[in-house]
């Protein structure tokens, strides 16, 4: 054999021995590595879990009914080249929650294109990093009067300014989802920047209309722009590539004129207004210190991190809450005696009434429960080798938290697929005062260290605003309406769940 031919067969071996090394990587599975479908090289099992999704109605149900194909309460995949292991019941869940060990978050494309390339703000990072800023941002918003009777009455100042939108439309057929983000936001967005967004305002509803695009082009997992990047060169528009970056671009035009604003009137006395001048204060306190990560771009990403945590459950819960009143009018009924026997006419409600209220309040647990418009949340990311229900998950292995599942646990809840408020009362009526039952297995806000900013604030807009509604309208089917319109319990998948647009109508009781 002539020497070049002899070269050429070494290097074709070599070639062949390499792929054939690189396949067996590839396909392996870590060992005691959760059960979980096979694998394909590169993309993973992408292609399959994206068909299922659509076949089954969302990634949440393609995760259950692996976990009961495999018989595990915790199952394994590969999306791309990541590693990703799912939590599906409450003993993994709750060692999810509560294990420091899981509670780094992923470092990928999806996570950095999701801050504008960055990996920055509060919601994506970990670390000594997050600990800092999360803590900073607890602090301030505290002294701007968060969880406190401030933010009380920001809260009833909006739910007046909605109830004189909906007087105005009264008798009105109105999808309650397109006029609840704005008032909801607006309470947040006061602490943030001190200033409202006036409700007419283009740029917010164009804003929310990219926010809405976005929790539906996207999953927890981040979709296919994350598993398989690249995409983004071939198809920019089908990968969600380019919504994000008209989202990052839109809110980053709207954080900076308001950010620019607030550096222009700056001064001492103001560093207590709210949350973006007391980071210019803490900023121009650390101005010296070398590699400060107070910036202006770390601002930009805390706010943004703000408005996508707030700019969508809880009024996506309120459109909920509202459609199962035409869906349950003895519901309603019920809830509308309630509130009539506890507070006058005139009063309005707040969040201290939550004990005066048992069956209103047990009913808004039920609609989180039962709707469960996060079915996934996370994502985590293992800060070290561990195991979870038995299984060992490698350092760096994203970890998803299933909520459906235990909120929908049959051999905890009995009758999970009923919608039924007495589950949370005891066996009469609750008690005036008394805490509600089952409460430990609710997870809407997550529990432990990362447990949600916002959850002082979604709990208090989502009671003062529904009771606040209800003690002054009456809400009814319309008449002769657009079948297309009618309410489904069957809600679009997405990043959150949500319902398809439904019609009602809120007619003034006085």
């Amino acid at each position: 054999m002539r020497p070049n031919r002899r070269m050429f067969a070494i290097l074709l071996g070599l070639t062949v021995a390499l792929c054939f090394a690189y396949l067996i990587h590839e396909f392996r599975r870590p060992s005691n590595y959760p059960p979980g479908p096979p694998w394909l090289p590169i993309v993973g099992n992408t292609p399959y879990i994206r068909k299922l999704a659509r076949q089954y109605g969302g990634q949440h149900k393609v995760f259950e009914m692996l976990g009961k194909s495999y018989g595990s309460d915790v199952i394994g995949l590969k999306l791309g080249r990541e590693y990703v292991v799912v939590a599906l019941n409450y003993p993994a869940v709750n060692e999810v929650h509560r294990n420091d060990v899981f509670a780094g978050r992923p470092d990928n494309f999806f996570i950095r294109l999701r801050t504008m390339g960055t990996r920055l703000g509060v919601t994506c990072t970990d670390g000594a990093f997050w600990a800092e800023h999360r803590s900073f941002v607890t602090r301030h918003l505290r002294q701007t009067g968060y969880g406190r009777q401030p933010m009380q009455l920001q809260i009833q100042n909006e739910l007046n300014e909605l109830v004189d939108v909906l007087r105005e439309r009264h008798d009105e057929p109105i999808w309650p989802g397109s006029i609840l983000s704005t008032s909801v936001i607006n309470v947040l967005w006061t602490f943030v920047t001190g200033t409202r967004i006036p409700r007419e305002d283009d740029r917010l509803q164009r804003l929310l209309g990219l926010l809405q695009d976005r929790s539906k082009a996207f999953d927890m997992s981040g979709g296919v722009l994350s598993q398989l990047p690249w995409l983004r060169f071939v198809a920019p528009e089908w990968s969600g590539y380019n919504l994000l970056r008209r989202f990052n671009r839109e809110l980053n035009e709207f954080f900076a004129a308001t950010i620019a604003a607030h550096h222009r009137h700056y001064s001492e006395d103001k560093a207590n207004d709210d949350l973006i001048y007391g980071f210019i204060k803490e900023m121009r306190d650390r101005r010296d210190e070398p590699g400060t990560t107070f910036t202006d771009q770390q601002l930009t990403m805390i706010i943004l991190d703000i408005f996508i945590a707030g700019g969508q459950t809880t009024s996506t819960t309120l459109d909920l809450a509202f459609m199962m009143m035409i869906v349950r009018p003895d519901i309603q009924a019920r809830i509308r005696t309630e509130i009539d026997k506890t507070l006058r006419a005139d009063e309005l409600p707040q969040q201290t009434d939550r004990t005066q209220l048992p069956y209103t309040d047990a009913f808004l647990l039920e609609v989180q429960r039962f709707f469960h418009i996060v079915p996934v949340s996370g994502p985590r990311r293992t800060l070290a080798d561990c195991t979870l229900g038995g299984y060992r998950v490698p350092k760096n292995t994203t970890v998803l938290i299933g909520l459906r599942t235990v909120h929908m646990d049959a051999g905890y809840w009995g009758d999970p697929e009923a919608f039924r408020p007495e589950r949370f009362l005891d066996a009469g009526q609750a008690t005036l005062g008394k805490a509600h039952l089952h409460t430990d297995r609710l997870m809407f806000f997550g529990i432990g260290k990362r447990r949600c900013l916002g959850e002082v604030l979604a709990r208090a807009c989502l009671f003062t605003f529904f009771v606040g509604i209800m003690q002054k309208f009456e809400l009814l089917r319309p008449t002769g309406g657009d079948s297309r319109m009618e309410p489904s319990i069957v809600l679009r998948p997405g990043i959150t769940l949500s319902p398809k647009p439904y019609e009602v109508v809120f007619r003034p009781r006085f």
